[in-house]
């Protein structure tokens, strides 16, 4: 008999994993909405209404597909691989602050895990490409394992810096530090830097020279197909969502709500709904779940902005080749983000923004 804790971990994780594939469908349905519009063409429009329901077609497919295994692949490590990545995309969901005090675990050094989460999943791609026995799928894998280690330095660099303003590796603190500025606003150069590494580390057009059809034909899942395949489909866009999320909670404000509350408010009471939401004694349920949903809600909308602007790169820029990628990561983005982390903890120190928790070290 399972306990109540155990019961209400459950329902926990399947509040917070169900959404996040949920979104992973219809983001797929987005992208070829998207890249449709701007292509001048018409995109998924017959299965559903306005063909909302075309990925669901596409899984169904997938699922009742057959399934087609190379005789000389190392089997155990090839279902393994999508296993591996799939899961450790879908881990980082569990520290995302949604809302106040809306996080599955509310972790002091949630960012270290979000890094973490985030290198563990090469292994998926490695052992995937490496167990197909298939050249194409090894050198794609290669390509990959390079091509996300080179650019997590990146990243880390990057939220090094944000660390360095709040002074905390809980991503609820990184959000509340932002009430009165986003952080957008003074580390520009860092988001852009940044934005750029989160689009080489989802592998990404125009750098997704791990899955480059004209050289590797699938790059690391050219033998994979069927369920395993819709593995590794759901990992990469279940990236692409926690990443955008996580960027705007880095810089962008997370759950903090653009405009005040004193609109919203009026709002409520010309529908006669007496809400305090400047009482924090309040207990009234409804309050509560409103409160809840509108900050989760600007969570989501900054998180579709990014997606969007990761459709928008991928119909817009051309493929880069691959020693391009590498040069850029170490002869450009990685002297640039050096040169801020020796500027800007210098200039916090002369105007004497260093967070008190510093101090404390």
């Amino acid at each position: 008999m399972l306990n109540i804790q155990t019961l209400i971990s459950i329902i926990e994780v399947l509040l917070v994993v169900v959404p996040a594939l949920l979104a992973v469908a219809f983001v797929t349905i987005a992208e070829r909405k998207t890249m449709a519009s701007m292509q001048r063409r018409l995109g998924p429009n017959i299965v559903g209404y306005y063909g909302l329901l075309q990925a669901f077609a596409d899984a169904l497919k997938l699922l009742l597909k057959e399934y087609v295994g190379p005789t000389q692949a190392n089997i155990i490590l090839f279902f393994l691989g999508p296993i591996i990545t799939l899961t450790f995309s879908l881990l980082g969901y569990a520290v995302i602050p949604y809302g106040p005090g809306l996080t599955v675990a509310d972790l002091g050094l949630g960012i270290l895990y979000m890094l973490v989460v985030s290198s563990l999943s090469t292994y998926g791609i490695l052992l995937a490409g490496w167990s197909a026995n298939s050249k194409y799928a090894f050198l794609g894998s290669l390509r990959s394992t390079a091509q996300l280690i080179s650019y997590e330095l990146i990243l880390s660099s990057a939220i090094l810096l944000v660390v360095l303003l709040t002074g905390n590796l809980n991503l609820t603190v990184n959000v509340e530090a932002q009430k009165v500025v986003y952080f957008v606003l003074p580390l520009l150069p860092i988001f852009i830097i940044f934005f750029i590494g989160c689009i080489a580390e989802t592998n990404r057009a125009p750098f997704d020279l791990a899955e480059a059809e004209s050289e590797l034909v699938s790059g690391f899942m050219t033998e994979h197909s069927a369920v395993i395949f819709v593995f590794f489909f759901l990992a990469e866009y279940a990236s692409i969502v926690l990443i955008c999320i996580f960027t705007s909670i880095l810089f962008l404000g997370g759950y903090l709500i653009m405009f005040s509350l004193d609109l919203l408010v009026n709002i409520m009471y010309f529908f006669n709904l007496e809400i305090n939401f400047y009482n924090e004694a309040n207990t009234n349920i409804l309050s509560i779940i409103l409160q809840g949903l509108i900050h989760s809600l600007m969570l989501g909308l900054k998180s579709c902005f990014l997606i969007f602007v990761f459709i928008w790169a991928r119909a817009s820029l051309p493929r880069i080749r691959f020693d391009q990628l590498m040069s850029y990561c170490w002869t450009i983005l990685l002297p640039i983000i050096i040169a801020f982390i020796i500027l800007i903890p210098c200039v916090v120190y002369s105007l004497s923004l260093i967070p008190t928790n510093f101090y404390l070290i």
